[in-house]
């Protein structure tokens, strides 16, 4: 396994690109069960469905509750604002329009750079806080075409954040090779059902930002791209598990 996805358990600390979703909590339950020391980062960015970062301290406190371990390793939360990446995005994550595709096929939902800057404030970051570990939910198995998801993309970009500052950076992406239904068996996995239903009650993926509907897999409009990958997935997972 490549050492951007390894899974051996080492004594450094880890910082999880964690925007209170789905994914970045699974990534963050992945990342507790391994570290000694784990901090988390969200980012502000103009987003339309910002309330997910509303969502970021309630799934910290009970995935916390899980696992008592669990709650002694996690660390520090910040937040960084990024006004500039919204500012220069014309897309549907940060402006009020109809989610479709592009005339190059791309969803109109991809905001270019985005998990580039991302990783890079993050490691910077990680830099100053003595962390080794990043941590990201990006995937390349369910998907949007993201060409930034990819994992030669994650690849390219360790080599160039080791390069640039001179440090041992690990990137690791837990979900790349795995689909969504996948996604939740993990979750069920490292917390048991308590996890599972902390996600659904308390994460957040909508891009439309809804959070009036609850639907088996969680609140969201339950028609966008975002809601429909969690749908499909959570259905799959139940149908599995039966």
């Amino acid at each position: 396994m490549s050492e951007a996805t390894s899974d051996a358990k080492t004594d450094d600390g880890a910082l999880v690109l964690f925007s209170g979703g789905q994914d970045s909590t699974t990534c963050l339950a992945w990342a507790l069960a391994r570290f000694p020391r784990v901090e988390t980062l969200g980012f502000d960015y103009g987003q339309r469905h910002r309330v997910e970062l509303d969502c970021r301290a309630g799934l910290r406190a009970g995935i916390g509750r899980i696992d008592p371990a669990w709650g002694l390793r996690l660390g520090q939360d910040h937040t960084l604002s990024l006004d500039a990446l919204g500012a220069v995005s014309e897309t549907a994550l940060t402006r009020e329009t109809e989610i479709g595709f592009e005339a190059g096929g791309l969803p109109n939902t991809f905001v270019p750079g985005r998990n580039l800057v991302f990783l890079t404030f993050a490691a910077a970051l990680a830099y100053r806080r003595g962390l080794r570990h990043l941590v990201g939910g990006m995937c390349e198995t369910d998907f949007s075409g993201y060409p930034d998801c990819r994992d030669d993309t994650i690849k390219a970009l360790q080599v160039a954040l080791n390069l640039g500052m001179d440090r041992r950076f690990v990137l690791h992406t837990p979900l790349m090779w795995i689909d969504k239904a996948q996604t939740w068996r993990l979750a069920e996995d490292l917390g048991g059902r308590p996890l599972v239903d902390l996600i659904v009650e308390d994460s957040h993926t909508c891009y439309r930002g809804e959070r009036g509907a609850r639907h088996a897999w969680g609140y969201g409009c339950g028609t966008c791209p975002a809601c429909d990958l969690r749908a499909k997935g959570f259905s799959r997972f139940v149908a599995e598990s039966a």
